[in-house]
């Protein structure tokens, strides 16, 4: 059996991975001069969800990402090492007073309708996607400008210490470049043109089916060798097709037949099954973060203390446990970003508040706040089973101190649109998406679904972002994690790690803040 773990938990291990996949010109000698490699082929892909829409400046959903990324490119991307490097901008240039950014672009990059990219199509992306959820908030008072045909201006009103970070993100929200015909025509909903520069078109979005993309013969790659999601892209295979499988057992034994090539999310209690098996390989690698959010708009969680006594009920590893079945795929985190993100970013604030596991604090704390016995809802989806039976371990643990819980199961493009409702719930479960940097999260969004709203929050995000440099923005990122668990606009209950699996024809496969399915290629 062959068995491969990308285990991305700290950046050491990242460079480790780059180094046992050889540099990029060996990869593309041996996927060219191979005789089994399928150019033609088809990877066809399982996964454990359906996007509510395919816009990726309106939407923050994972598959968004995963799917999208392989259609449209961003100004900036990163190597495997996390630093920013360039993508459709070739250059870059940041004023002394650190409030203006000047992109170069690449010339003779195409869109898929074969229209040359120039300034005027960035621009009216990026302020398209500055004023929408994906920004987060980070651009809200800045404009995109043209300056001429190939080159664009970025304006600040005061500094951005994670300007470049998060223009270089390429997770859920990415700033993706599309023509400008296509932002002006794009109805509130999301646009539905999905016209990009990367190395797959796309072709078909079947509902409940699957999202077919194809490989654009007149993609324009960088030259640079392959590093993470910086340098040479190339569509290996001439299909991608994103099956829609919400049931785990369908995506594992599709995975064992060889109906799909790649299974995402596979349960965790089936991995080591999985790698025993002849022909698959097993891939493990950062998930996201779980947390359970409050409604703050109405209800019992508009007060903190309500929400600092849920806090204080729970007992955290037993949720990760039944979600995640075993430790190596599940780590107890007080911070804001994800355990192998702390070599950037850090701190030690609310550590002592995570954690807790004392149900009869919480409950006073609670009583205070008024609640009175009535029956709280939560909400989640069986299309993810770790968040499902996360959300039942919640329950459980909340009716063993007495409150009363009322779960509701959505399938996920529903529950998306039902956490915007204000008087559908009074908490949801949910996986988060990974962050470029702490101000970025969910946590700290006011727009976000549970809707943080917080003056204090407001002015250390601002002082946060208005700071020159990281090492000055990280005393405030300490601020921040002290405000998080005294405010507790949701509960971090800890990060995790996915299992996907493979059928062994399929090799240089990558993960980096999201799957890679450029330079993979597929044997016969």
């Amino acid at each position: 059996m062959k068995s491969k773990f990308l285990q991305v938990l700290m950046l050491l291990l990242v460079l480790t991975l780059v180094a046992c996949n050889s540099d990029s010109s060996k990869n593309e000698e041996s996927n060219t001069e191979n005789e089994n490699v399928d150019l033609d082929g088809e990877i066809r892909i399982a996964w454990n969800g359906q996007p509510p829409v395919l816009d990726p400046h309106i939407s923050i959903s994972d598959i968004i990402a995963n799917t999208m990324r392989h259609v449209y490119d961003t100004l900036l991307t990163i190597d495997s090492e996390y630093n920013v490097k360039p993508s459709l901008a070739d250059s870059w240039e940041v004023s002394e007073d650190g409030k203006t950014y000047t992109f170069k672009l690449r010339e003779g990059v195409t869109f898929h309708n074969g229209k040359e990219l120039t300034s005027e199509d960035a621009v009216a992306s990026m302020n398209r996607w500055k004023d929408s959820l994906g920004s987060r908030g980070v651009f809200a008072d800045a404009i995109f400008e043209e300056v001429d045909k190939y080159t664009l201006e970025l304006r600040l009103p005061e500094p951005l210490s994670v300007a470049l970070t998060v223009l270089a993100y390429s997770n859920g929200g990415f700033a993706a470049i599309m023509p400008k015909e296509v932002i002006e025509n794009a109805p509130e909903e999301g646009i539905n043109e999905h016209i990009g520069t990367g190395p797959f078109q796309f072709v078909e979005w079947k509902q409940d089916q699957y999202i077919h993309l194809t490989r654009y013969d007149d993609y324009v790659p960088r030259e640079e060798p392959a590093d993470g999601l910086f340098g040479k892209k190339e569509a290996l295979v001439k299909d991608l097709r994103y099956f829609f499988v919400p049931d785990a057992s369908t995506r594992e034994a599709g995975i064992l037949s060889g109906e799909y090539d790649f299974a995402h999310a596979i349960p965790y209690d089936s991995a080591e099954r999985l790698e025993e098996s002849d022909g698959v390989v097993n891939y493990t690698y950062p998930g996201a973060f779980l947390s359970l959010h409050f409604n703050k708009k109405q209800g019992i969680f508009q007060e903190k203390e309500a929400r600092q006594g849920v806090a204080k009920m729970l007992e955290l590893e037993s949720i990760l446990k039944a979600g995640y079945v075993d430790p190596k795929y599940y780590i107890l985190n007080h911070n804001t970003m994800m355990e192998y993100q702390h070599t950037q970013w850090y701190s030690d604030a609310g550590k002592d508040k995570y954690n807790i596991n004392d149900p009869e604090q919480g409950v006073e704390l609670l009583k205070e706040a008024g609640y009175d016995g009535e029956e709280l809802t939560l909400l989640t989806t069986r299309d993810y089973d770790d968040q499902y039976y996360g959300a039942v371990v919640i329950k459980e643990q909340l009716e063993q101190a007495g409150v009363k819980v009322n779960l509701e199961i959505y399938d996920w493009p529903t529950l998306l649109g039902k956490v915007y409702e204000e008087d559908a719930y009074d908490m949801f479960l949910m996986a988060n998406s990974i962050v470029a940097e702490p101000s970025s999260s969910p946590y700290f969004n006011p727009d976000y679904s549970g809707w943080p709203n917080d003056p204090e929050m407001d002015e250390l995000r601002m002082e946060f972002r208005g700071k020159m440099t990281k090492e000055e923005a990280m005393p405030v990122y300490d601020e921040l994690q002290e405000w998080l668990y005294d405010y507790v606009p949701a509960v971090k209950i800890g990060d995790y790690n996915r299992v996907s699996s493979a059928r062994d024809t399929i090799e240089n496969f990558q993960y980096l803040d999201g799957v890679i399915f450029w330079n993979v290629t597929k044997s016969e």
